[in-house]
């Protein structure tokens, strides 16, 4: 039986199909994943080295600030269906699952001129341009963030469903605590305050990490600093005793485990794992995420108790340091974040998400 998976562009959109595409083939071991995404995303890489078949198409996303580049949209759009067609078109899936960015958008179109039913994954508190258009006819949508349920069509908020984002949970018993701190060389007493930007880094965020170093650090804080593999030359020489600075963060259980408290950006997957461990956080979002979405998910992380966060323009060195001071002082404004953290973790997304799949699939899902 075979279901298509498509979505991607980043790992945002990526990583969460494949999660959910290997947990429906641990629980139902006959469907045979086929994966769908864009040449110029970050799944030209990943895809080649994962056990699924795959096709990548020549999309665009929408150049919403340069709209006389959206011929190359258009262009791509069109030239896809007559390769879906022969793709797709001679054993048609059984069902689609698509987790969102441009990416996604022909093989969802795909699916309704030719009946193939879908369901959607929805990463973000606020639910990107894709998801939000195909919504109303997908079977189920599944949400990352309940918060998403309020921006999606109408017809489909009865269908939608609160699952969490469909992330690594954490290894059951956890690494040890004192053997993480051991591992980034944390002496004894030190808070440990784990920053990373995402998997590929983010420049702006490193440059103001950068400038809090400069002007001092807390006497008590160990400092575990992923920069992103293109940003470590950058900022290799800031590390020190109390400063590990690394391109990336591998294994980052260990700095989970080690971490007292986060300083990172807000997409959906870096504060999906975060809450999956109980780690409170310090959020600055990226300002240029489309529609501003991951500023919405760091409110609503925040009003939950879950998060604090800093818009990028206030996240001076000054700014970093006060908060940091403040929270890695205060045990119990600690803990309040982590139980808030852990209140919306949901570790157990990927098979929740299979599970519904495998039930669509046996009823026959109707168009």
């Amino acid at each position: 039986m075979r279901v298509v998976f498509t979505g991607g562009g980043t790992g945002g959109h990526l990583y969460p199909a494949l999660a959910i595409a290997r947990a429906l083939v641990r629980l139902r071991p006959a469907v045979e994943p086929f994966f769908v995404g864009a040449r110029r995303g970050i799944e030209r890489t990943v895809l080649p080295g994962t056990e699924f078949p795959h096709l990548l198409l020549d999309l665009h996303p929408a150049y919403r600030s340069a709209p006389w580049r959206n011929w190359r949209t258009v262009r791509g759009l069109a030239g896809s269906w007559g390769t879906l067609r022969e793709a797709l078109g001679t054993d048609p899936p059984a069902l689609a699952v698509a987790t969102g960015g441009y990416a996604a958008s022909a093989t969802l179109a795909w699916c309704l001129a030719r009946r193939v039913p879908y369901v959607l994954q929805e990463q973000n508190s606020f639910p990107g341009q894709v998801n939000r258009l195909f919504s109303r006819w997908a079977r189920e949508v599944y949400l990352g963030f309940p918060e998403a349920a309020a921006r999606l069509a109408a017809p489909a908020m009865a269908r939608a469903v609160h699952t969490g984002n469909p992330v690594e949970a954490p290894p059951d018993p956890r690494p040890s605590r004192a053997a993480a701190r051991a591992r980034w060389g944390v002496r004894e007493g030190a808070r440990v305050v784990l920053v990373f930007g995402g998997s590929q880094g983010s420049a702006a965020l490193n440059a103001r990490v950068d400038a809090w170093i400069a002007a001092g650090l807390p006497d008590d804080v160990h400092l575990v600093w992923g920069t992103g593999p293109a940003h470590l030359d950058r900022h290799a020489a800031r590390g020190s005793d109390r400063i590990t600075v690394r391109g990336y963060l591998s294994p980052i259980t260990e700095a989970y485990a080690a971490a007292d408290l986060a300083l990172t950006r807000a997409g959906a997957m870096t504060t999906a794992e975060l809450c999956a461990w109980g780690i409170p956080a310090l959020l600055v979002p990226l300002p240029t995420a489309a529609a501003d979405h991951q500023t919405a998910n760091a409110r609503a992380l925040a009003e939950a108790g879950a998060a604090r966060w800093i818009p990028e323009p206030e996240a001076t060195a000054a700014r970093i340091d006060a908060e940091v001071r403040a929270l890695i002082h205060d045990d119990v404004a600690r803990e309040a974040l982590a139980a808030g953290a852990r209140s919306r973790a949901r570790p157990g997304a990927a098979h929740e998400i299979a599970v519904r799949i495998a039930r669509l699939l046996e009823a026959g899902t109707p168009s």
